[in-house]
């Protein structure tokens, strides 16, 4: 065992290769060139590493016509990098750590396929109060399968997956509680695909839109406020 997490440690512990899976921790599918300028490396360099990572089994090549992109392996892979994150001294100076860009990702982010960050700890939060999850778990209740399906969500269809349903997922920068597993992906595609969130370019940061702030309120009386 020890020998295979060290290789593991290795291959993660490479700053550009750290870089790539940071990136690719938002939950999409990224080309090479992509991620080559996300880790300020020449292209030939990123493609040596991700081919390391491919081999390591931290990372998928898929193929789409002429071009290839690269995603994480499966939530396993998330859920390890979202847990050293979490261990990882908070470096950095901070101009960086109260930059805008860092604002956004504590704001809200995607944690590989589910939601986090400030957002997605308070929609957890709101559930609980209203009674939609439970607290060992975040097991989904009646009340909450009934919620869900007003946003299309069907509690049978995704119990067919090999998925768990709910997980309770550690959240690097709020160190409480967000809700992932299959109904996590579940909510975040969800509020992507009204518009309630949109992806910031270049940055696994989310936009809450005033489309999402007034669908939350009306969905689960939830106010809130965007960063400045």
């Amino acid at each position: 065992m020890e020998g295979n997490l060290a290789h593991v440690a290795r291959m993660i512990g490479d700053p550009a290769r750290a870089e790539m899976l940071g990136a690719l921790l938002g939950g999409e599918a990224l080309t090479s060139g992509e991620l080559a300028r996300r880790a300020g490396v020449a292209p030939a360099t990123a493609s040596e590493h991700l081919a390391r990572l491919v081999d390591g089994g931290l990372v998928v090549r898929r193929s789409s016509g002429r071009h290839r992109y690269y995603a994480l392996a499966g939530p396993d892979v998330a859920v390890a990098l979202e847990g050293l994150a979490r261990i990882s001294p908070d470096g950095g100076t901070a101009a960086r750590r109260d930059s805008p860009e860092m604002q956004a990702l504590r704001f809200a982010r995607t944690c590989y396929d589910h939601l986090a960050g400030g957002l997605g700890v308070r929609l957890a939060d709101t559930l609980l109060e209203r009674g939609f999850i439970a607290p060992d778990g975040f097991a989904v209740t009646d009340t909450g399968r009934d919620w869900l399906r007003t946003l299309d969500i069907d509690l049978d269809e995704l119990r067919k997956g090999r998925r768990a349903l709910t997980r309770q997922c550690l959240d690097w920068t709020e160190r409480r509680d967000h809700l992932a597993g299959a109904v996590g992906a579940a909510l975040a595609s969800a509020m992507l695909e009204r518009r309630w969130l949109v992806r910031i370019d270049g940055s696994r940061a989310l936009r809450l839109t005033l489309r999402g702030r007034e669908g939350l309120y009306r969905s689960l009386a939830l106010e809130i406020d965007t960063p400045s």
